[in-house]
């Protein structure tokens, strides 16, 4: 029996980002034509929804800044969409990205239509917002779904702090397609291109350039990496509003030719960076609650056989098992990050071991097969009764 879901997201692809990446990948293994997709219009989205097996519907989701709220317009459009599709189709339950905006609007269309609704929660969105309008009307539709996706513990243990039930939790972490991140893919060349020389360390860091991701801190431990006799380079990979920051930063400490900030690459020669790469890096922390809600470069880099190192901040342990996949280390303490750092480029052998498993649980209980599996399996089949608000 195929599923029949209507899946509301303002992130899907060809949106960058892990969270459309992740919606994308499991939906589209879930079913064909009878999975309804409604999301933002974005550039390129003509020409990638064409062949997709879902039906992707695309609105404006722009906020207005003269409205009162600014994003009153997108909500209606929002509802207005989805609530035709409910009325004339047979979905089995309704999906929505986040909670805000898009799990009030499904929580309000599940309810007028008699579906369940299921929400997922990624753990950064859950934490940054104080305790303001916005977070009383995410706590509410988090209350009142039938089923909340956690993708970390983090993230669990938050949401059962806002009040959510914990036997209306499910975990369910995002995966990795296991065929184009793996490892044996040809890198030299991208090692050429930096000038390594033979028997250079190459340390990787992958994401959108945001203080909390910790690229700065990683740029200040490379001089003591360099005193203690270590011929190592330091790549990152992304865009984002920290470029001129690190910049700024690597002149600072004359590191130039040995921090490279490589920006966007194309999608073909991600995984061979993660290939290139002796150790994946990324010392993530938490800035007034914004924080890593699980971490997904983590486990492109396991699929590419390599050791990880994350910050302890927010969801990275489910994505990083401290000593078995990598280590998680106090990101604010850059002598406990140098230690783990020197300790796992002069220790070739524990590198490769923590390489194996984090491969091992990649191919597992991370592929994408196994996550939409495990998402199929998770819908009631009617609403549950609402949780009353307190």
């Amino acid at each position: 029996m195929q599923n029949r879901y209507l899946v509301l997201t303002e992130l899907f692809l060809p949106t960058k980002g892990g969270t459309a990446v992740w919606f994308d990948e499991v939906y589209r293994r879930l079913g064909g034509k009878e999975i309804h997709i409604v999301t933002a219009d974005v550039p390129g989205a003509a020409e990638y929804d064409r062949d997709h097996p879902n039906t992707v519907h695309r609105l404006s989701l722009k906020r207005v800044p003269w409205l009162k709220p600014e994003s009153l317009l997108m909500y209606l459009r929002f509802v207005l969409a989805s609530l035709r599709l409910a009325l004339t189709h047979r979905f089995d339950a309704i999906h929505a990205g986040r909670a805000l905006p898009e799990g009030l609007v499904a929580w309000l269309v599940a309810r007028l239509t008699f579906r369940p609704v299921v929400i997922y929660a990624h753990g950064e969105e859950l934490t940054g917002w104080g305790r303001g309008n916005k977070y009383k009307a995410m706590c509410f539709a988090l209350r009142h779904a039938d089923k909340v996706i956690a993708n970390s513990d983090f993230t669990r243990d938050t949401l059962v702090g806002m009040g959510v039930e914990p036997e209306r939790i499910v975990m369910i972490h995002p995966g990795v397609d296991v065929e184009r991140f793996r490892p044996g893919l040809p890198f030299q060349d991208l090692r050429d291109g930096l000038r390594l020389q033979p028997g250079a360390k190459l340390i990787l860091s992958v994401g959108r350039l945001s203080r909390r991701k910790g690229f700065d801190t990683m740029i200040d431990c490379m001089p003591a990496l360099l005193e203690a006799g270590l011929d190592v380079h330091y790549a990152v990979i992304g865009i984002g509003e920290d470029k001129d920051y690190l910049s700024r930063l690597v002149a600072e400490r004359g590191l130039e030719g040995r921090v490279h900030l490589l920006g966007h690459v194309a999608m073909e020669d991600l995984p061979r960076w993660y290939n290139a790469c002796d150790l994946f890096v990324l010392a993530n922390r938490d800035i007034d609650g914004d924080t890593e809600g699980f971490g997904i470069v983590y486990v492109e880099a396991a699929a590419c056989g390599k050791a990880s190192v994350a910050g302890k901040a927010g969801g990275t342990g489910s994505a990083v098992l401290d000593g078995v996949t990598g280590f998680r280390v106090d990101a604010e303490a850059r002598g406990e990050l140098n230690n783990v750092l020197l300790m796992l480029l002069e220790d070739e052998q524990l590198c490769e071991r923590l390489g194996t498993s984090g491969l091992q649980r990649a191919r597992t209980a991370l592929s994408w097969q196994a996550i939409a599996q495990r998402t199929s399996r998770l819908a009631p089949d009617q609403p549950m009764k609402p949780r009353p608000s307190p």
